[in-house]
């Protein structure tokens, strides 16, 4: 389901106050031949990409929920949408796949997918935990899809079909092994497997297999003592491989989230949980590591990677490559091994308009689900409906919110939204509970309880274990539940409301977090179970809305206003001195020297200019001291303003593809010399404007 946005104008794509429409979603495309990272500020992990002539596929994992293996399709690399999983439930019989018995795969499932395409045929490879390796084939994208069990010990794979006809797999973590596949897909071929790049080498997981002008090309991701992204290349699928780092340390200034500390796997109410303490200046593993690469017919290549966005979980970025000595290096001439969070499109050809890849919200008045919903393991079919425009639940037995079948989810969307549902409770029975949750550990949940003929509303917090009660008076029986979200800061709070306007909060603002137990990020569920231990009434969900309240970037750049440049790691203005370089000023600082404007440049690139007319310009290689001024337009320093959201920004240099900067701790003038943004964004080149009025 793709859901297009409004047009917009040139002026309003360069993202200015001219903006005609409001975008309702988060779309990566900037209208005006650029674009900024992350390309969907939603959860998709280990992402595997793919192109057909001049369609583009993207694969990615999708654990214990179905449907599953999840396949978007692009034009331009940067718009896409949602056209087909592979599977709507788990094939297999185990009560582990359905939440049954206190049975799960929670952090399990199916995971890290290879997509290729073969003589008209596509396929997609995955692992299912304790049941080897799947391979799903169409020769439609949109399916059906004919599942095979291959079986056998491989896992974290990819796939190449090579020249010679035949068909490896590479996989494992550590010690990396190639195996040839049967070219009907049944098995390995026995005997086959050997070692290729033995433990030791720096080689991680999540691998990529590429053929190209002949050399063997395998991209992957190592962990240890950090994340970083590898290639190895050989001219022979045996070997031997010599390995290169192609990317480290791009976080795009987000440190890691705090991470969920349990004993155990998930456990019933009462659990001791621990959210960690996050190091706000470790790269750790939280910087852009597992994912492919693909060219575009014109022979740009590009490299789609994941990387941890708090506790959204993991998203994908875009990322231009430049191929040098032979290596496809992540970054630009002049900074490689980094990339932009703003940079150009890449060079397809298509005219996209800019569109987000799901249609979040949900009146429930079609006869299927949207495509962005899935159900937490496979659901029982018979306990649940569409009806009347509504959505049914029916309660089932549970102790609490993760043994609950039949629970509807979506990823949530950042950096920020309000997810309101409307909730109606005339059919709920004795010992049922429903309403609106967060599927993660620790789960939350707001929604009502109700006890013999009791109506009670609750938000329940299973870090603290603790549930806070107020009595409700529903004249219709319905209530509308709300979760607003702030997953850039990660935290959240539950509201509610009587008559769906007027919304108070129940509950603290908890904490959240990403977490290696589900490996997910933050889901919104919709649930209804009982905890009586019988079959429990219905719980009828409407009106399922998302808003994002940050989805409107077109006056995140201060075109038109007179600003200082404050420097998040010092917390001075920026400053012309009159000795001819730019530099701090006091804190309180707001002369001419202080006060910048922008000229735009076209097409997303700007001029920085101070009020008396000069325009910033760089001298030499762009040390420090090398930014200096002049009075000539033709003389400035042209800049990709790099969107960073709540009025900060960095500076990209478009002469040596490196950032304005300075220092915190040295003393240094300005220069343009600085690879990225360090997590914390204090490393001196993450700037915040501030309008002078």
């Amino acid at each position: 389901m793709k859901h297009l946005l409004a047009t917009l104008s040139l002026a309003a794509l360069a993202l200015t106050s001219a903006a005609q429409t409001t975008p309702r979603s988060w779309t990566a495309d900037n209208g005006n031949g650029t674009f900024t990272n992350p390309l969907f500020y939603d959860e998709f992990s280990d992402p595997d990409i793919l192109r057909v002539g001049d369609d583009y596929y993207l694969a990615g994992t999708t654990m214990h929920s179905v449907p599953g293996l999840v396949i978007l399709h692009s034009k331009d690399l940067v718009n896409w949408e949602n056209v087909s999983y592979c599977f709507d439930r788990y094939d297999f019989p185990e009560d582990r796949f359905s939440l049954k018995n206190k049975q799960e795969i929670y952090g399990q499932g199916i995971w890290a997918p290879a997509i290729r395409h073969h003589n008209g045929m596509f396929y997609v490879y995955s692992n299912v935990n304790g049941k080897g390796l799947q391979c799903y084939m169409s020769k439609d994208i949109r399916g059906p899809w004919k599942h095979v069990n291959m079986q056998g010990n491989i896992y974290d794979l990819s796939v190449l079909f090579d020249d010679d006809g035949k068909i490896y797999a590479i996989h494992k973590y550590g010690n990396v092994y190639c195996t040839e596949l049967k070219p009907d897909m049944s098995g390995p071929v026995e005997g086959t497997e050997r070692l290729i790049i033995p433990d030791g080498r720096g080689v991680g997981e999540g691998h990529h297999m590429y053929k190209i002008n002949g050399w063997y090309y395998l991209i992957s991701t190592d962990y240890s003592p950090n994340g970083r992204t590898l290639c190895s290349r050989a001219k022979n699928i045996w070997g031997p491989y010599e390995t290169r780092v192609i990317t480290a340390d791009e976080t795009y200034g987000y440190h890691a989230a705090p991470r969920t500390q349990v004993r155990g796997r998930i456990m019933p109410d009462g659990t001791e949980f621990r959210l960690n303490n996050a190091d706000k200046d470790a790269t750790a593993c939280e910087n852009a590591h597992q994912g492919g690469i693909v060219s575009t017919p014109d022979g740009q290549w590009w490299a789609l990677l994941m990387q941890d966005f708090h506790s959204i979980g993991r998203t994908v970025c875009l990322m231009p490559i430049t191929w040098t000595d032979g290596w496809p290096m992540i970054g630009l001439e002049g900074n490689l091994g980094r990339a932009p969070r703003t940079w150009f499109k890449p060079s397809t050809g298509a005219q996209v308009q800019p569109h987000a890849p799901y249609e979040r919200s949900d009146d429930f008045n079609g006869k299927q689900l949207g495509r962005i919903w899935q159900w937490n393991h496979n659901p029982d079919d018979t306990k649940w409906n569409l009806k009347g425009g509504k959505l049914r639940l029916q309660a089932m037995p549970a102790e609490q919110l993760m043994w609950a079948r039949n629970t509807l989810t979506q990823r949530v969307i950042g950096p920020q939204s309000v997810t309101t549902v409307e909730l109606d409770a005339r059919s709920l029975a004795d010992g049922d509970v429903a309403g609106l949750g967060n599927i993660n550990v620790p789960c939350s949940w707001i929604g009502l309880v109700k006890d013999g003929k009791q109506l009670t509303l609750r938000c329940f917090e299973q870090l603290t274990n603790d549930t806070v009660d107020t009595p409700v008076n529903l004249k219709d029986g319905r209530i509308w539940l709300r979760m607003n979200g702030d997953f850039d800061n990660d935290q959240a709070q539950y509201a509610y409301s009587t008559d769906g306007i007027h919304f108070q909060t129940l509950g603290r603002m908890m904490p959240l977090s990403y977490q290696l137990i589900t490996f997910q990020g933050s889901r919104h569920a919709l649930f209804a179970f009982n905890v009586k231990g019988k079959q429990g009434g219905t719980a009828i969900f409407d009106n399922f809305t998302v808003e994002e309240t940050k989805a409107d970037r077109s006056a995140n750049i201060p075109y038109g206003k007179k600003f200082r440049i404050i420097n998040l790691a010092t917390g001075k203005p920026a400053t012309a001195l009159a000795h001819g370089v730019l530099y701090d000023a006091a804190p309180q600082a707001k002369g001419n020297n202080e006060t910048f404007q922008l000229e735009d440049l076209g097409g997303g690139k700007v001029a920085l200019r101070l009020l008396d007319g000069r325009y910033v310009k760089v001298m030499g290689m762009g040390l420090p001291g090398d930014v200096s001024f002049t009075q000539q337009k033709e003389e400035a320093e042209p800049f990709l303003w790099q969107d960073y959201l709540d009025q900060q920004f960095m500076l990209l240099s478009l002469r040596n593809h490196l950032y304005l900067g300075k220092s915190p701790t040295t003393g240094s003038p300005y220069g343009v010399d600085v690879k990225g943004p360090d997590p914390a964004r204090r490393n001196g080149a993450v700037f915040r404007w501030e309008e002078i009025q």
